[in-house]
């Protein structure tokens, strides 16, 4: 898998998540942020935070943590895939 079907897939996946429930179109710049966050981090916890601290800044709600490490480790799996690393 190259980068662009990772990048395809994350998105896919960050958009069914919508941890304020306010649709799933609403997240669009969020999910740009955390996808371009997802080429530089490969720990589960540094990626959730990050996730936290990007929809936090937004919405200005707050995401209990265990949400974020959920979804960071799905995205991990789609990079780890992406790079044959699984």
């Amino acid at each position: 898998m190259q980068t662009i079907e990772m990048n395809k897939k994350a998105v896919e996946l960050l958009e069914q998540w919508d941890p304020f429930e306010v649709g799933q179109k609403a997240y669009e710049l969020e999910i740009a942020d955390v996808v371009a966050e997802l080429h530089y981090l490969d720990h589960p916890t540094d990626l959730a935070k990050r996730i936290r601290e990007i929809y936090e800044h937004s919405y200005e709600l707050w995401i209990p943590i265990e949400n974020c490490v959920q979804i960071a480790y799905k995205l991990l799996a789609i990079k780890y895939e992406a790079k044959c690393i699984v």
